[in-house]
């Protein structure tokens, strides 16, 4: 997964792209009460400006599209 900053708040999240479709982000406790549009908002479930910064991240190349043909954690790496 690679780490994607909000463009507006700065609140920082793990993504994973597997189509354009699909997409996996991970959010933790911190950046869910940092995040300017979820932070207090029970109805909402996403966030627009953060939605537009990983569509920026991807279109420049900096996340990657994953073929699930590795294991996602290690993206095939070695770990030593």
């Amino acid at each position: 997964m690679d780490k994607v900053s909000c463009r507006s708040c700065g609140t920082c999240v793990l993504v994973e792209k597997y189509s354009d479709q699909h997409t996996s982000v991970q959010w933790n406790k911190t950046a869910m009460a940092d995040c300017a549009e979820l932070s207090g908002n029970a109805l909402s479930h996403t966030c627009g400006a953060l939605r537009a910064s990983i569509d920026e991240a991807v279109a420049s190349g900096a996340v990657g599209v994953s073929t699930r043909d590795v294991d996602v954690r290690t993206r095939g790496r070695t770990l030593a």
